[in-house]
């Protein structure tokens, strides 16, 4: 997968999630925090600060847009997507450690088949048959 699969990083409106406009889900989905999260702190800043709040949120729900139907490509996976915008230090750590896993893997099974025991193996499980 190259960078130009991963969506562009844009805080929209999630519809698709909404209860009250999908600006909860906009956040979460921009931010990478948990939906449910999202929602319980906006809850406590309503009540917290009322007035302030409110015309925030729906100056939010006016000004920004809803996201397009089309806007995260089919190939990309949401989760790794997620993870990314929450931590990409950490993402790409740990992408890059699986990598080097599958490197050394794949060494050890090229390093195998290439010997002379692997010829060996392949000729008493002929002689099996």
């Amino acid at each position: 997968m190259n960078s130009s699969a991963i969506p562009d990083r844009r805080f929209y409106r999630s519809s698709d999630r909404a209860v009250l406009g999908g600006v909860c889900a906009g956040l979460a989905d921009y931010f990478g925090f948990n939906l449910k999260v999202t929602r319980v702190l906006a809850v406590i800043a309503f009540f917290w600060a009322m007035p302030l709040t409110v015309v925030a949120y729906f100056a939010v729900v006016f000004l920004v847009p809803a996201k397009p139907t089309l806007a995260v490509p089919k190939d990309v996976d949401p989760e790794f997507t997620q993870a990314l915008r929450s931590s990409p230090g950490q993402t790409m750590t740990d992408l890059r450690g699986r990598f080097q896993s599958l490197d050394r893997r794949l060494a050890r099974l090229e390093k195998y088949v290439t010997s002379s025991r692997y010829q060996l193996d392949r000729e008493f499980k002929n002689l099996e048959d």
